[in-house]
C-alpha cells in the first residue's frame, strides 16, 4: 500500500479520485474529506466546526486563531474544483451556537463568496441545533436526496442510504516507514460516515464501539485520505488505538 501523507490536492490534475458506492450510488471522495455526487453537481461536507479555535480561547486553551480560514480556504478549493450546484454541509458547521457572533469580517466575505450562485445547506447539528444567524442558506434536520438520506447523527440500526458525520472517523494504518493515522470515510456500502472536515476537529478510531453498533453487519472499509488521493483500507488492515 502506498504510503498515506499528509495535505490536499491544490490542482485538480493532481487528484486521483476513489469512488464510494453508498446504497447504489457512485460518489466522488475527494482527498479534502468530501464527497461529490457528480451527475448531480452535490458536493457534501461534514463537521466544519468553525470558530472551534476561538471558542477554546475563551476556555484558556490558546491556539492559532486561523481554523476558520484554513477550513474555508479547503472548502474554496473544492467549490473551485467541481463548481458544485449546491453544498450540503452535514451538521457541526459551527462549534457553537454563538460561533457566528466571532467570525470576521474576513472569513464572513468569504463564506459569503463560496456561496454565491448555488444552492447552500446547513443540517443541524448536536454543536450547532439553531440556524447560523445571519448567514445565507437553507436548514433542515436531515435531507433526502436520491436513495441518500443525509443527515448529522448517524441512526443506530440498519440505515440504507444514509451519509452522516459526526463520529470524526479516523484510521491507523501501516505504511511505508512506520504507522500513520488518517481521517477517514467508513462505509460498508449501505451507508457511510465522513470525516471531519474541520482544521481543528479531532478523529475517533473507526475500531471504537461507535463504529461497531453502525457497521455490525458486513465488513466496514476505510477510505483514508491521503496528500493528492483517497486509500480504500480493509477493517482488518486498520489498527486499534495502542
Amino acid at each position: 500500500m502506498p504510503a498515506l501523507a499528509g495535505g490536499v490536492a491544490t490542482n485538480r490534475s493532481r487528484s486521483i479520485h476513489t469512488h464510494i458506492d453508498v446504497a447504489g450510488m457512485h460518489l466522488l471522495a475527494d482527498a479534502a474529506g468530501a464527497l461529490l455526487a457528480e451527475n448531480d453537481r452535490v458536493l457534501l461536507v461534514a463537521d466544519l466546526h468553525l470558530e472551534k479555535g476561538s471558542s477554546l480561547a475563551r476556555r484558556g486553551m490558546l491556539l492559532p486563531p486561523y481554523d476558520t480560514a484554513a477550513t474555508l480556504h479547503r472548502l474554496g478549493t473544492l467549490i473551485a474544483r467541481y463548481a458544485p450546484r449546491r453544498v450540503v454541509a452535514l451538521g457541526d458547521s459551527f462549534h457553537d451556537r454563538r460561533a457566528t457572533e466571532r467570525l470576521s469580517i474576513a472569513d464572513r466575505e468569504t463564506l459569503a463568496a463560496l456561496q454565491a450562485g448555488r444552492d447552500w445547506l446547513w443540517i443541524a447539528g448536536n454543536h450547532d441545533p439553531e440556524p447560523p444567524a445571519g448567514l445565507w442558506g437553507e436548514i433542515a434536520t436531515e435531507w433526502q436526496f436520491g436513495p441518500l438520506l443525509l443527515r448529522h447523527e448517524p441512526q443506530a440500526g440498519m440505515a440504507t442510504g444514509e451519509i452522516a458525520g459526526h463520529l470524526h472517523p479516523a484510521a491507523i494504518v501501516a505504511g511505508r516507514g512506520g504507522t500513520v493515522r488518517r481521517r477517514c470515510f467508513v462505509s460498508d456500502g449501505s451507508r457511510c460516515v465522513m470525516p471531519a472536515f474541520g482544521a481543528y476537529a479531532g478523529g475517533l478510531n473507526l475500531h471504537d464501539k461507535a463504529f461497531t453498533a453502525l457497521f455490525a453487519r458486513g465488513p466496514r472499509i476505510a477510505h483514508a485520505l491521503g496528500r493528492d488521493r483517497v486509500y480504500p483500507v480493509p477493517e482488518h488492515r486498520c489498527l486499534p488505538e495502542g
